[in-house]
């Protein structure tokens, strides 16, 4: 960190491209003239005053990771594993998703002319499943769910000796994700909001953006890292639980029809219960009914259009109001991970049908 303090200024920052590359002597990679002009990151921080009052808080900030290139949160851990990947010499890079992870890798293997095997459940969402396809990438749909999508994804990485990407067992990943964190320490350095709020399904990206707070405070970029707000669904809260006992619990079962947290097997849940501890922070968790909620609020009020995982943050703020983990006078950021766009089907479920109307007459 002393050797990354003595390069990583704020003046040299000012002066570099806007992606995550800037934050590279951070990054466990080689530098890569080719692959750092691949783009990602630096997303913008929306003020979102409407949304705010929604919620019931005085101040709500929208990281909106949606503006990355295949439109999720997770460009920024394909983009350091593929690149990774090509420097380890690796012919195949695999991982089992439930979508966004795997349009993101199929996208940046295409960059990079790596060749991508992705494992989906098969209640992986159209959207998502084409816009892979539609990358070249080797598609696996798998009949079962994503823990099996996972377990099938590993067996055959050890197999053929594929580049596994899965964030529960590669580190690598995990530090593409805290550049969120780097990213947010950096933006809002003079202005920090007391809490950031994140969606949580497997605990990889709520600890990668703990991970990267806290590293600008050690860097001196900040002066304090942000308590983390945890927000699991209500029907898939393996996490939150682990988080009020210490364990997670065993054989879990629930549904979300926000797939990218519908993860019953979570398998970084404890770097995502430390993290938050870490932060003096909290999990609260939220129905299907209050993330539909929200996902019109965000449209509506904040012109910001999220996918069911990406609106649980959203929604997360607001049930915090309601438990009294924040008030009116909170200042919170939500990261919102992925489109809508992405899931179409759940989004048609939730908003009204168009008026009808008849052309004007010739």
């Amino acid at each position: 960190m002393d050797a990354v303090g003595s390069s990583m200024t704020r003046s040299a920052l000012a002066g570099r491209a806007l992606h995550h590359w800037r934050f590279h002597e951070l990054l466990p990679i080689e530098p890569d003239s080719a692959a750092f002009a691949w783009p990602v990151g630096c997303t913008p921080i929306i003020e979102a005053a409407r949304l705010a009052s929604w919620a019931g808080v005085s101040r709500l900030r929208l990281k909106d990771d949606s503006r990355n290139p295949t439109a999720s949160f997770k460009d920024r851990a394909s983009s350091v594993g593929v690149l990774h990947a090509l420097q380890q010499g690796a012919g195949t890079i695999a991982c089992a998703s439930t979508g966004n992870a795997a349009s993101s890798l199929a996208g940046f293997g295409a960059m990079g002319g790596l060749p991508a095997v992705i494992f989906v459940p098969e209640r992986a969402p159209e959207p998502k499943v084409a816009q892979l396809l539609m990358f070249g990438a080797d598609v696996r749909r798998v009949r079962g769910n994503y823990a099996q999508a996972y377990d099938l994804c590993t067996a055959e990485c050890d197999r053929y000796g594929w580049y596994n990407r899965n964030c529960a067992i590669n580190p690598f990943l995990i530090e593409g994700k805290k550049t969120c964190g780097l990213e947010i320490a950096e933006q809002t350095g003079c202005d920090l909001p007391e809490w950031v709020v994140v969606s949580v399904g497997d605990g990889c990206t709520i600890a990668g953006i703990v991970k990267g707070l806290v590293q600008m405070q050690e860097l001196g970029f900040v002066d304090r890292v942000p308590r983390v707000l945890g927000v699991q669904a209500s029907g898939m809260a393996p996490i939150a639980e682990a988080f009020k006992t210490g364990d997670l619990p065993r054989e879990y079962e629930g549904k979300t029809f926000a797939d990218s947290i519908d993860v019953p097997v979570p398998r970084n849940w404890r770097k995502a219960v430390a993290a938050v501890g870490e932060t003096d922070g909290a999990y609260v968790c939220v129905s299907d009914a209050q993330i539909m909620e929200a996902m019109k609020s965000a449209g509506a009020l904040a012109g910001v259009f999220a996918e069911p995982a990406a609106a649980a943050a959203v929604a997360g703020v607001k049930q915090a109001v309601a438990e009294g983990i924040f008030d009116e006078r909170s200042d919170a950021l939500a990261v919102i991970t992925g489109s809508g766009l992405k899931d179409i089907a759940s989004v048609i479920r939730i908003v009204d049908e168009p008026a009808e109307v008849d052309p004007l007459e010739s």
